[in-house]
């Protein structure tokens, strides 16, 4: 049976790690989720919470909140009984998110690090693509679906934890765009801990691990730690993202180079690497990742370097997901695109002849 849930407004009953297998899924269905919990939160919800992916009402479960509902998820069994009768009277649907934890919960370390063979007590440094869950690769997948463990990047995609056994541990690595981040040096210390106590740990990050995913740093970290480390490739945003709103980054009589740039780091700023007076002089395709709050300044920086402002250029925000959006405009307007538009990360800009809607 296939619940059309787009648009519907769904209540989670419980905010723990259960319900973080069940909440992916509802949001990629295009679902309004509200969550509410009285107790512990766990920091994939407060994370999601944070980002404006859901709604956190942290206050127990009342009957009034079952009001303009089309379905409640239930993970927390103490109060399954009680939202069955009260939704029952409301006509509300009722799915039962608990058999999961209240039959199969039980001490993971070790049940699947057996399962995973080999694999116990190593590391898999995993691409999981620009967004959509089906854009992972096969073997990251597989070996997804292995783990022990769990430590998951926001972009990656993480409705795939939801196929997850419930005693697979996931931790949340979130690094927020200027907000709630976990601390670099932490997330090392979390993939050499497990890894240590035999599990088979997959460390899921968005896009590719190398590119600008600070995978390189985990790989040092590990190898130093003596723990061994399996490197899945990734398909990046800055290309595949793209290639989702009909952009090529290359075309022939077009371009023959295109340039990857994180726009994390302002010009001007004195920790940036960029030297953005030569990208100023190039004619081929930039791309720029994790540029929204800069994205207007670094387009004055190109134009004030010598690039032409009526330069076509697009701003694709969660590129490859439901909730993809494409504008189209200039060099010259990107920033009043950005603004204008309410753009928010993840967005990738694309500048260039390549970005003509002509083509």
């Amino acid at each position: 049976m296939t619940l059309m849930l787009k648009g519907s407004r769904v209540l989670v009953v419980g905010a723990s790690t259960t319900a973080e297998r069940v909440i992916p899924g509802l949001v990629d269905a295009g679902a309004e989720v509200i969550v509410c919990e009285g107790g512990e939160i766990s920091p994939g919800i407060e994370g999601w919470a944070e980002r404006g992916r859901i709604q956190l009402w942290r206050t127990p479960f009342t009957p009034a909140m079952l009001w303009g509902k089309r379905m409640v998820v239930v993970t927390d069994p103490d109060l399954l009984r009680e939202v069955m009768v009260q939704s029952n009277l409301h006509g509300v649907l009722v799915d039962d998110a608990t058999d999961g934890a209240a039959q199969h919960a039980q001490e993971f370390k070790g049940r699947r690090a057996s399962r995973a063979g080999h694999l116990a007590g190593t590391v898999a440094l995993v691409g999981g693509g620009p967004g959509n869950p089906d854009l992972i690769t096969v073997e990251g997948r597989r070996l997804l679906r292995l783990a022990d463990v769990v430590l998951a990047d926001h972009l990656g995609p993480l409705s795939l934890l939801g196929e997850l056994d419930p005693d697979v541990e996931i931790i949340d690595a979130a690094k927020l765009p200027y907000g709630r981040a976990m601390a670099q040096e932490r997330i090392n210390e979390l993939l050499v801990d497990r890894a240590r106590q035999g599990l088979f740990v997959v460390r899921l990050k968005g896009g590719d691990p190398y590119l600008f995913g600070r995978g390189f740093e985990e790989l040092v970290a590990l190898r130093e730690a003596g723990v061994t480390v399996t490197e899945v490739p990734g398909i990046s945003s800055a290309i595949s993202v793209p290639a989702a709103a009909g952009i090529p980054v290359t075309q022939r009589g077009v371009n023959h180079d295109f340039t990857i740039v994180s726009g994390h780091v302002p010009p001007g700023h004195p920790t940036s690497l960029v030297n953005w007076d030569a990208l100023g002089q190039m004619t081929g395709t930039i791309v720029v990742i994790m540029g929204v709050k800069n994205g207007p300044a670094i387009a004055e920086k190109l134009i004030s370097a010598g690039r032409d402002a009526s330069t076509p250029a697009a701003v694709i925000q969660e590129g490859t997901t439901e909730n993809q959006r494409v504008f189209r405009c200039t060099l010259g307007t990107l920033g009043d695109t950005i603004r204008g538009e309410g753009v928010r990360p993840p967005a990738v800009f694309v500048i260039g002849e390549v970005a003509d809607e002509s083509l």
